[in-house]
């Protein structure tokens, strides 16, 4: 089974990411969106990137529209809306599909190596997160529900 570091994915900026660039760090992958009620957790990632990159951590975002329509703008107003209303640093990617024929390969193999309740694979809403270590490894999965600041301790456990 392949790790996080086999992925690549778009950049917010339009540029070729292979996740391998990470290869070494713990990640916290996180599907976003701009108009949700959990968009203010924002704010909570940056903290925790900020705290913790550098003891090798990273917070990876995934822009996704396929909850309520509630990332309905093109990249450039991702990034101008994340930057200036949260003042986020984490690396941002293209805004991609979750769920569906259509989700990115990198969210198909999240899903499988860590199901959600009851074994179920399909991402419920925006602001779910993954937390990955340094081998690549799935760890955990936890609910958009979850606040970034309730993750320091799994964080810590894996840093």
């Amino acid at each position: 089974m392949p790790d996080v570091y086999d992925f690549s994915a778009r950049s917010l900026d339009g540029r070729d990411v292979h996740l391998g660039e990470y290869r070494g760090q713990v990640l916290l992958i996180v599907n976003t969106a701009s108009r949700c009620g959990f968009t203010p957790q924002y704010e909570g990632l940056e903290r925790l990137y900020r705290d913790y990159r550098g003891r090798g951590f990273a917070v990876l975002g995934f822009p996704c529209n396929q909850f309520g329509a509630q990332e309905p703008g093109d990249a450039a107003e991702i990034a101008d809306f994340c930057s200036t209303t949260y003042g986020v640093s984490f690396p941002l990617f293209a805004k991609i599909d979750v769920n569906g024929d259509n989700a990115h390969p990198l969210y198909r193999h999240l899903k499988e190596a860590k199901p959600g309740l009851l074994g179920t694979e399909a991402i419920k809403w925006n602001f779910t997160k993954f937390l990955v270590d340094r081998n690549g490894e799935v760890v955990e999965r936890f609910a958009p529900a979850v606040k970034p600041d309730e993750l320091r301790r799994a964080v810590e456990a894996i840093i």
